[in-house]
């Protein structure tokens, strides 16, 4: 069994974001681990806009800053 890379409440965003900087909606924080699966540690990780859970693998997952981006349109 590997260890967790990330740890319980840390802010994370979903890999495959075109390198562009996170908006609060893709920020989540991770609220638990699990399991490995394939290998893989396995998370669990919530957005506060969201009402429920998500799992999801270590290696789809990346550290986020701690003060993500706004999505307020630029005036």
């Amino acid at each position: 069994m590997s260890n967790h890379r990330f740890v319980i409440d840390q802010l994370v965003r979903l890999k495959g974001g075109l390198g562009l900087s996170p908006t609060t909606a893709e920020v989540y924080r991770i609220t638990g681990t699990l399991p490995e699966r394939n290998n893989s540690p396995q998370y669990r990780i919530r957005n506060d806009e969201e009402r429920y859970e998500r799992v999801t693998t270590e290696d789809s997952i990346e550290a986020c800053e701690a003060n993500p981006v706004s999505q307020e349109p630029v005036q």
